[in-house]
């Protein structure tokens, strides 16, 4: 009876703690670029009817930009000069990827879903 005891409460605390890492893992996936650009391309998708390898091109450009958003201008001082010229580049960088993989005419309607 004692073993059964046992055995019944290690496999309760196994499971708990495996609950617990899964409600992790899904709060941290949900902040991943790829997932953010993955929501972000369906979007546009829904509207502009891309095709693969726009969605392709369009995720990529996606990532890039969050990527470099987080590593030069979040959490830093949005009036230091370094920080406007690194996000000016980023966006300029980001708009001129998503024009040349959408093309002129869908540039333009993505344009004005901005």
């Amino acid at each position: 009876m004692k073993n059964l005891l046992k055995i019944i409460t290690v496999v309760l605390v196994v499971f708990a703690g495996t609950q617990g890492i899964k409600a992790q893992e899904l709060k941290k996936d949900a902040d991943r670029p790829e997932v953010i650009a993955k929501t972000q391309v369906n979007e546009i998708d829904a509207k502009l009817d891309l095709n693969g390898d726009q969605e392709r091109a369009l995720f990529r450009a996606i990532v890039s930009k969050i990527v470099n958003d987080r590593k030069l201008v979040d959490g830093k001082d949005a009036n230091d000069p370094t920080v406007k010229t690194n996000k000016a580049k980023i966006e300029d960088g980001y708009k001129a990827a998503v024009k040349k993989a959408l093309g002129e005419e869908k540039y333009k309607a993505w344009l004005k879903l901005q």
